[in-house]
């Protein structure tokens, strides 16, 4: 049966391919489309938040969309995988869920609701230096500032931070500029009007809920590596935290939305706006990040997060004609240097690590005179 499976000239030919592409690309390939779709989710989220829609009721449908998705998928492709169930587990799980869905989620709608999508996807851009303290509190990053490894992934990190900053706070001269005519400026100005610019909003408290969002996702990035440790079943413990998000998010809205008329969807793009954040900002963020985490660690996946604002701002340039600045040139480059300094570095300690490796496996004399050679070439 495998054999026929896999000599199937429906699937054969798509499984070779993917197998002909390294990890380490598939792994980069697939953090840059998910930029791409958080790039698209706020502007989505905040023209919603605009037309009314609950901001507790929405993540509940959402989420319900995500689970959907990969719930079945981890129930069929992870029987094997999957260790049986404890209170412990459970608890992680539960805690999983409150911060990567109720809390993240949470105050993330509420911050965008009185910002506005270019600082709510700016702001994000402190996630990979959080994520990079906490992982190094916990021990789950090593950072060997003696080596070259970890100083080009503190440097790297810092890097893809500014450069981030650099596009949103700094604008130079104008390198793109869109047409002037008459037909342009009301397109324009019709944009503006739907997604809004937080006028009449409590910025101050959406300042703080995105700050909040922000130490959220970081703390469920860092928490998903002792996680899988314990339940090697990727998609298993997305579909857990999902679950369990749901639950929490419906008790807060069932007790805060009593007006049935805030469950109801009213339009097609409330219906869009479910079905995309469900399926390309939940489900498939879910199990790309959980698969990044396993495979390069908590710091490599939110290394790329700032990324989008890059994006962001080239899509804005592209699609709607808006000016892109020489800040943002800046910031590009800032942030491509940022990323290879930090998957140099990974590369770099998973060598040495390799290498160190195999150095415990010789005799006790060859192993002092190598280790000696190997941490000397490491170093500066």
């Amino acid at each position: 049966m495998d054999d026929e499976v896999n000599t199937s000239p429906s699937r054969a030919p798509g499984n070779r391919l993917l197998c002909m592409v390294p990890e380490r690309a598939r792994i980069h390939m697939a953090l840059i489309v998910l930029q791409f779709g958080y790039a698209g989710q706020h502007v989505i989220l905040r023209t919603v938040l605009n037309m009314g829609v609950s901001k507790l009721v929405f993540p509940v449908y959402r989420n319900i969309v995500a689970l959907l998705l990969l719930g079945p998928s981890a129930y069929f492709l992870e029987k094997k995988d999957r260790p049986p169930l404890n209170f412990g587990l459970v608890m992680q799980f539960f805690f999983m869920g409150l911060l990567g869905i109720t809390c993240n989620q949470g105050l993330y709608l509420v911050g965008l609701e009185n910002t506005s999508p270019t600082f709510s996807s700016a702001i994000e851009n402190a996630v990979p230096a959080i994520t990079f303290f906490m992982a190094a509190v916990v021990r789950i990053e090593q950072v060997h500032l003696n080596r070259k490894d970890g100083k080009a992934k503190v440097l790297g990190t810092l890097a893809s931070v500014a450069g981030a900053s650099v596009i949103t706070l700094y604008k130079g001269a104008t390198v793109y500029g869109p047409p002037s005519d008459s037909q342009y400026l009301n397109q324009s100005h019709s944009l503006i009007s739907i997604f809004g610019d937080a006028k009449e909003k409590n910025w101050t408290l959406g300042c703080i809920c995105l700050i909040g969002h922000c130490l959220c996702w970081s703390s469920w990035i860092v928490l998903q590596v002792p996680v899988l440790k314990n339940y090697p079943a990727r998609l298993s413990v997305s579909s857990f935290t999902c679950f369990f998000g749901i639950l929490q998010c419906s008790a807060i809205a069932g007790i805060v939305e009593r007006d049935s008329l805030s469950w109801e969807v009213h339009s097609g793009v409330e219906v869009f706006a479910i079905l995309y954040a469900g399926v390309v900002a939940s489900a498939m963020a879910f199990a790309i990040q959980i698969w990044v985490v396993e495979k390069g660690g908590p710091v490599f996946f939110a290394v790329y997060l700032p990324l989008q604002t890059l994006l962001v701002a080239l899509m804005a340039s592209a699609i709607l004609g808006e000016q892109f600045y020489l800040g943002g040139i800046i910031g590009a480059v800032l942030i491509v240097t940022g990323l290879y300094l930090v998957v140099w570095g990974k590369n770099e300690e998973s060598k040495l690590g390799k290498e160190m490796s195999v150095i415990s496996s010789m005799p006790a004399d060859e192993e002092f005179s190598l280790s000696q050679s190997l941490l000397t070439s490491s170093s500066k």
